[in-house]
């Protein structure tokens, strides 16, 4: 069984930082591109980072210059760094993988508030 575990979400204060990692198990896994989805009450669910095996990133608009998306290849893992958080950043955070045989598989999802 393919799965995507997600960890590191949580309550942080405005300014401050959080680190999410995403690690992939399973047989057959081939991973191309992975990265991050959030949603926030009552929005749709947007892109915030993707990276390729070859390590190419983007990042949307709103976090250039204060996320930090990175993989680890040898451990299927990808993490993303969160700084200089804002109220706005708060949802819930979906790691996803790109695999040969499986397709787009999806992480369960960490919460992510950012509060005073």
């Amino acid at each position: 069984q393919v799965q995507l575990v997600e960890s590191g979400g949580g309550l942080v204060q405005p300014g401050g930082s959080l680190r999410l990692s995403c690690a992939a198990s399973g047989s057959y896994l081939s991973l191309n591109a992975m990265g991050w989805y959030r949603q926030a009450a009552g929005k749709e669910r947007e892109l915030v980072a993707l990276i390729t095996r070859s390590d190419s990133t983007n990042y949307a608009d709103s976090v250039k210059g204060r996320f930090t998306i990175s993989r680890d290849n040898a451990k299927n893992t990808v993490y993303l760094q969160m700084n200089s958080l804002k109220p706005e950043d708060t949802a819930v955070y979906y790691c996803f993988a790109d695999t040969r045989m499986y397709g787009r598989i999806w992480g369960q999802g960490t919460h992510v508030t950012v509060s005073s």
